[in-house]
């Protein structure tokens, strides 16, 4: 069966976009100031806030939940009666930061949306962040013979990255977050297509396993070299740039890398 749907996740995936930031910089100042009195009951420090630590405790989750297993990762007390505000917080750093241009496309993504789209692939965007489309509607791509997209985040002339996609259902509120299928499942069901003929691209393990949950296919692109733990989440594919994803392959119904022989 050829591929119908493609499903993109959007932070690191997409968007290079500062939502990591934006959940380090607001846990940091909470902790500063009017959580000081609670500080020296967590683990936390910054330097123990890592990038993988966003990946792999955060990524992919609803913010609210992404706020509550963070604030359980370094031990603050009280995570659950916490989250809410420290949701809020991270909230607040993030549209300063995207009112600042803080973000960018991913140059190997736009290459791939556009080969897929080429083969007769239709392309959806599924991220549980509530930014997620107000990213997209701000890249404007200027898709030079290089393949590299220019960034205007105020710019509203030309074409968007959220004019790529066929369906956008980003910042939907479903009952549950990654790694349940849900919000994969409403991406296939509005690209008309069918879930096993359909390939996600992920870059968190929460999000592999809730495209092989909803019985699809799963590129893992690993940007951070955490090639092992997406492929233990059962990433049929696992790549660290979507560069060596085989066009070729992609247009026969098959996930493989460029160059790579199948036996």
């Amino acid at each position: 069966m050829k591929f119908q749907g493609a499903i993109f996740d959007v932070d690191g995936v997409l968007v290079d976009s500062p939502h990591s930031r934006a959940w380090r910089d607001a846990l940091r100042e909470l902790l500063d100031t009017e959580w000081a009195d609670i500080r020296s009951r967590s683990s936390y420090s910054p330097d123990r806030f890592t990038e993988a630590v966003y990946q792999h405790v955060i990524a992919g989750l609803p913010r609210l939940a992404g706020a509550r297993a963070a604030l359980a990762y370094f031990g603050v007390p009280d995570p659950d009666a916490r989250a809410e505000r420290y949701a809020m917080a991270k909230q607040a750093h993030m549209r300063r930061l995207i009112e600042s241009g803080q973000f960018r496309a991913f140059p190997d993504a736009v290459r791939l949306l556009l080969a897929v789209k080429a083969v007769g692939i239709q392309v959806a965007a599924a991220s549980s962040s509530k930014n997620a489309s107000l990213i997209l509607h701000r890249l404007r791509l200027e898709v030079a013979a290089t393949g590299e997209p220019l960034q205007d985040p105020v710019g509203d002339r030309g074409l968007t990255l959220a004019g790529l996609l066929d369906a956008d259902v980003s910042g939907r509120d479903f009952p549950r977050g990654k790694p349940d299928p849900a919000i994969f499942l409403a991406a296939a069901d509005e690209l008309g297509t069918a879930a096993g003929a359909s390939f996600v691209v992920e870059d968190s393990p929460a999000g592999v396993q809730a495209a092989k949950a909803g019985t699809m296919h799963a590129i893992g692109v690993a940007r951070l070299g955490d090639d092992d733990v997406l492929r233990q989440a059962g990433a049929d594919l696992v790549v660290s740039t979507l560069d060596e994803v085989s066009r070729d392959a992609l247009g026969e119904g098959r996930l493989q890398q460029r160059g790579v022989l199948l036996r």
